[in-house]
Parts: C-alpha cells; structure tokens; sequence
C-alpha cells in the first residue's frame, strides 16, 4: 500500500503562519479631512489658552495644520492627540522666543487681547469660555510663555506630568518646577478675588 508524502509539523504551520501575515492589519494614516474635522476643536482650544486671544489663535491653529499636513508622512503610530499637543505648543514657544528676540512685549497688551465681551455668545466659538473667565485667563495671559505652556497643558488640558516632559522636550523635574512657579504666579494674580474672612463676632463686639 502506497502511503502519501509525509508531512511535519512545520509543514502543518506554514498555513497558519501565512495567513497570519497576510491579515496582520497595516496602518493607515486618516484622511486630512478627518484630521481637520476631528482635531481642529481642540487644536484652537490649546492654542486659545496659549495666545489669549482668537487672532493669535487662529494663527496658531492654522500653522499648526499646515506643520502636521507636511509631517504627516514621518509619523510614527501612536498618541496622535499628543503629536498635535506638542506641535502647537513648540510652535508657540517658537513664536514666543521670536517676538522676544524682537524686543516685543507680548504682556504689555493683555487687556487688547482678551475677548471682547460678546464673543462669548458666539456658538462655534463656546468652548473658548467653556471653563475660564476674563480674570483668569487675562492672568494665563500674564505668565512668562514656558509656565503658561506648562499650567496650560496640565491643569486645562489635563496632561500627565509625563506627557508635559514628552511634549516640552523638558525633564520631569523641570515640568514640576515650572508647573509649580506658574500656580504660583497664578495666585497672586488672583488674589483679588479671594473672598475676605469676616472678623470674629467677640473682635467686633468688643470694638463696639
């Protein structure tokens, strides 16, 4: 009786093995439509809080764009919300070291580039006032650009300290510094509006 070819066990996986290669899935970056229609909220949002006013942010949120449109290709699968968060505030120190080096000063016109007032009851534009008012964000404002990018990213975009460093370049110890100053900084800002503590009753009766 005639028996057929033998086969192994390495015979016997080859299919499985095939097949696993031909299904493994391969990625595929998104359209640009996707990316623009998805990302863009958030984008203007940071770069909002960056610049503190719509002009600079729309600025901002458009190189920001145009930078991701060209590095799109080299980019490697992963945390694509934390690319964007770091193009767009690399992007703004960037500009922010340029205008110094120019001997701007980008603080001395905080109180042109708040929004006006009825900006608020523009819809598309809601979430800019979605969690800050005039105060705090004229006091963002008012912090030396590394500190606004840190507090910012932290304690509005809710960024890890890890991410921070990963974003900023920066060590962990330099995001907790920088984070630190700028609440700091913050406080003092808005001490204005800390409500003021009533004297005792027996101090007040007492003086009576």
């Amino acid at each position: 009786m005639l028996e057929g070819p033998r086969t192994t066990d390495a015979d016997e996986r080859l299919p499985t093995e095939a097949a696993d290669e031909v299904t493994e899935p391969v990625w595929s970056p998104p359209s640009w439509e996707q990316i623009v229609v998805e990302h863009t909220p958030r984008v203007y949002r940071l770069a909002y809080r960056l610049t503190g006013n719509r002009a600079d942010a729309e600025d901002l949120t458009q190189e920001t764009f145009v930078r991701v449109f060209r590095s799109l290709h080299s980019y490697q699968p992963g945390n694509f919300e934390g690319w964007l968060h770091r193009i767009t505030t690399n992007l703004f120190l960037d500009q922010a070291r340029r205008r110094q080096r120019l001997r701007m000063d980008p603080l001395g016109e905080a109180s042109e580039r708040l929004p006006a007032a009825h900006d608020s009851g523009e819809p598309e534009r809601g979430f800019e006032h979605a969690h800050l008012d005039l105060d705090v964000q004229a006091a963002l404002d008012a912090l030396p650009p590394k500190y606004r990018a840190a507090v910012v990213l932290c304690d509005i975009e809710g960024l890890s300290y890890e991410e921070i460093a990963a974003t900023l370049g920066i060590k962990m110890g330099t995001v907790r510094s920088r984070i630190h100053r700028a609440r700091a900084l913050l406080r003092d800002q808005l001490a204005h509006r800390r409500p003021v503590t009533p004297a005792p009753v027996h101090a007040v009766q007492g003086a009576g």
